[in-house]
């Protein structure tokens, strides 16, 4: 095995291990919000206050979800996909790894400006302390952050992705080996 493929198959696999981790954190979330929900539903009913917080913990949960568990679904090639070129990938490698690729590359460059501008959001926020317009008075700089770690986290693991194509790994690009059934 090359020394490029090895590092390639470290990589990989800290970012899997990585996905993995956030993959929990996102079911942490998505049980915290379950626990709020319900918790405000009692106190509704029983008792006829509110918390009034609910509503924004909630949301930032189902933000920090849904960025925690991208790189386990990119993992996991549980991420949706539009198969046009499929089954001409399937026929010709070479041309399902230079789709892959591309798309790939697109997508770094794309969550890249997202990354940026998250970056300077958290910064911003933090420097200037700026917190929710609610009761709760949240550090804005902790939701975004959360959101911005997760991204970072899925860049890293599309890199990941990308460096396995480019070290022989075949392409994923559905058909009849896709992870979605129909796919292609």
């Amino acid at each position: 095995m090359s020394v490029f493929k090895r590092l390639v198959a470290g990589y990989s696999a800290a970012m899997r291990r990585a996905a993995g981790l956030f993959a929990v954190l996102a079911a942490a979330a998505l049980v915290a919000m379950l626990l709020q929900v319900l918790y405000e539903v009692a106190l509704r009913a029983f008792a006829g206050r509110s918390t009034g917080i609910a509503d924004e913990f909630v949301g930032y949960e189902v933000a920090a979800a849904s960025f925690f568990g991208l790189a386990y679904a990119l993992e996991r090639q549980a991420l949706i996909r539009v198969m046009l070129l499929g089954r001409l990938a399937e026929r010709r490698p070479a041309v399902g790894r230079l789709l892959e690729a591309f798309a790939i590359l697109a997508t770094l460059a794309a969550f890249a400006l997202v990354i940026r501008y998250f970056w300077s959001s958290v910064a911003r926020h933090w420097v200037r302390g700026t917190v929710s317009e609610t009761i709760a008075e949240v550090p804005m700089w902790i939701p975004e952050g959360a959101m911005l770690l997760g991204m970072t986290v899925f860049w890293l693991a599309l890199l990941a992705r990308l460096l396995r194509l480019l070290a022989g790994e075949p392409p994923h690009l559905g058909g009849a080996s896709g992870a979605l059934a129909g796919e292609g």
